[in-house]
């Protein structure tokens, strides 16, 4: 463990590093607050009385401090003891609890602020707040945080994380990067999480929960319900806007596209790569895009389609409207070109189906750094891992497995585990911890083997991003695989590269939220010696106890 003292010496050597960045201050005031996305309204779980939650923005060397306050009163919202497959047995904290992840950022030396509870912290009591702290370290790109406690963050505590790079190596391809260049898709349902959840946990026939509607910053509409009005995107004739959209979905997938106007990728999932232009693209829940937008088109408003696609979405047994499925097709946006009727287009929908240069990801290339680690040479750590659905003998509820176990949450969480009981092997963490260490540097090959059953599941890896040296489609590559955070994988083999240079315990799971809730998860326990002492070790300011007895971590 370490000592106060020594902690604040490490704390002040840290801050007279950084001393030249900017420190970038916000407050997330989470609450239950009434909002209609799609003209039904509902209380929710909402980031500052606003969905989706206050957009977060920095610069690649800011240091970011992010007050969360939690507010949260409403018992349907997380009530009594948990009984999902992620949490069966019984944590003692109130469940208006929160944690947030702030997706996608590295957190070098920082695990306990990346947010998965009972891996890198404890959740934030109802009543207590916590600033998160977040060095950037020169990261840039577009990322998302949601709440990663259970299944909260399909109730709205959801939003935008953009980090700027003054020098983007992409800087002279577009004219307009700010708020108004953020794009969110969203799935949205009427009924509370914990509800919904419980049911495909534990009532045949085990489907996952349909949402009620696709929404675009904020707006869409459900069937039987009122006309709300599109969000709109404005542009000006003849200016290049760098456009960053974002999936911020617990379960719908999108295709998404802009009629009669190309996009030209240019960054994925906080990676930058060599510009590909496309008509669409698909993107699974988690992941983003920032592609240049050219808006040389004649003035006039033209539609932005993103089909949204769920597994058995005509099912929507969930639903307060009874026999009612949800409309996938009908999830839209208006660009509007400044001088172009305050209107609706006036043209056809456009629909993806029309569309013939469709995204290819294996065509992603990285601009920088692109080979896999290791080269084509046999990785230092290969993991195979199976993942199958199944049902728990036990309860007879739906589980998901990684080499037959399920992931189940320990009641101390693994990084504390690691720091103050010197976890270091195997055998240190629980059966179903699902805990895999790795030793500092290694090059760490993933092997995924797919489930059938109609899912693409976007299994999304904290702390890194990864080369795709086998994906769903194309052919294997080791010289310059796409790299990103977030991986689509179906019934098929997908393969995976990284190099454990960054120490911490970090997450794999799937982003569908129900999966996750149902255990689809695995933990990397990354370099636990390095995590305790040496030049990436992590740098703890303090730890204090709670009045729910639970600990919670204060990094810098």
């Amino acid at each position: 463990m370490f000592s106060l003292s020594v902690a604040f010496v490490l704390l002040a050597s840290r801050l007279a590093s950084l001393a030249w960045a900017a420190d970038v201050n916000y407050v997330l005031d989470v609450a239950n607050d009434v909002v209609a996305p799609d003209g039904f309204q509902r209380a929710a779980v909402i980031v500052n009385g606003i969905y989706p939650g206050t957009l977060i923005q920095a610069n690649k060397d800011d240091v970011l401090h992010i007050t969360t306050n939690n507010l949260l009163t409403d018992p349907t919202m997380r009530y009594g003891e948990v009984t999902t497959a992620f949490f069966y047995h019984t944590h003692s904290f109130n469940r208006r609890s929160l944690t947030i992840h702030w997706h996608g950022l590295f957190q070098m030396r920082t695990a306990s602020e990346d947010g998965p509870a009972f891996v890198n912290q404890c959740p934030i009591s109802p009543g207590h707040s916590y600033t998160y702290d977040i060095p950037l370290n020169g990261q840039a790109g577009t990322f998302w945080y949601h709440s990663h406690l259970a299944s909260q963050y399909i109730d709205g505590l959801r939003g935008a994380l953009v980090v700027y790079d003054p020098e983007d190596p992409h800087l002279s391809l577009y004219d307009v990067d700010d708020e108004s260049t953020v794009i969110t898709l969203a799935d949205w349902y009427h009924l509370p999480s914990i509800g919904i959840s419980e049911k495909y946990l534990h009532e045949q026939p085990f489907h996952e929960p349909i949402a009620d509607s696709g929404v675009i910053n904020g707006k869409g509409r459900y069937v039987g319900g009122p006309n709300v009005d599109w969000s709109r995107i404005n542009v000006v004739a003849g200016k290049r806007y760098r456009f960053r959209c974002i999936n911020i979905s617990g379960y719908g997938q999108f295709t998404f596209s802009i009629a009669d106007h190309s996009l030209t990728i240019i960054e994925v999932d906080g990676i930058s790569h060599e510009p590909l232009t496309v008509d669409s693209f698909e993107i699974l829940p988690a992941q983003r895009y920032s592609f240049v937008l050219n808006a040389n088109q004649p003035i006039d408003n033209y539609w932005i389609n993103a089909p949204m696609e769920m597994h058995h979405d005509s099912d929507n047994a969930n639903s307060l409207t009874v026999g009612v499925s949800v409309d996938g097709d009908n999830v839209k946006s208006v660009l509007h070109y400044e001088g172009a009727p305050d209107a609706e287009p006036t043209g056809g929908r456009d629909l993806v189906a029309l569309k013939k240069n469709d995204l290819e990801e294996h065509l992603l290339v990285p601009l920088f750094n692109a080979e896999a680690p290791g080269g084509s040479g046999p990785a230092d750590h290969v993991i195979d891992l199976h993942f199958t659905e199944t049902v728990n003998d036990t309860t007879g509820s739906r589980i998901w497995t990684i080499n037959d176990e399920s992931y189940i949450p320990p009641d101390l969480p693994t990084l504390l585990n690691i720091m103050a009981n010197n976890a270091t092997g195997m055998g240190d963490f629980g059966p179903n911890e699902n805990t895999h260490v790795l030793n500092y540097n290694e090059t760490v090959e993933l092997v995924i083997h797919g489930s059938a059953g109609g899912h693409t599941h976007p299994f999304h890896l904290h702390g890194h991003a990864f080369s795709i040296v086998q994906g769903m489609n194309g052919p294997t590559n080791y010289i310059n695989p796409p790299q990103r955070d977030v991986v689509g994988i179906g019934g098929s083999t997908v393969i995976l590269r990284f190099r454990a240079d960054n120490p911490g315990p970090w997450f794999l799971h799937c982003h569908i939220d129900w999966h996750l809730e149902a255990g689809l998860a695995v933990v990397f326990a990354e370099a636990p010696s390095e995590e305790r002492e040496g030049p990436k070790s992590l740098i703890m300011k303090q730890i204090l106890p709670q009045t729910t007895q639970h600990l919670f971590f204060f990094l810098i």
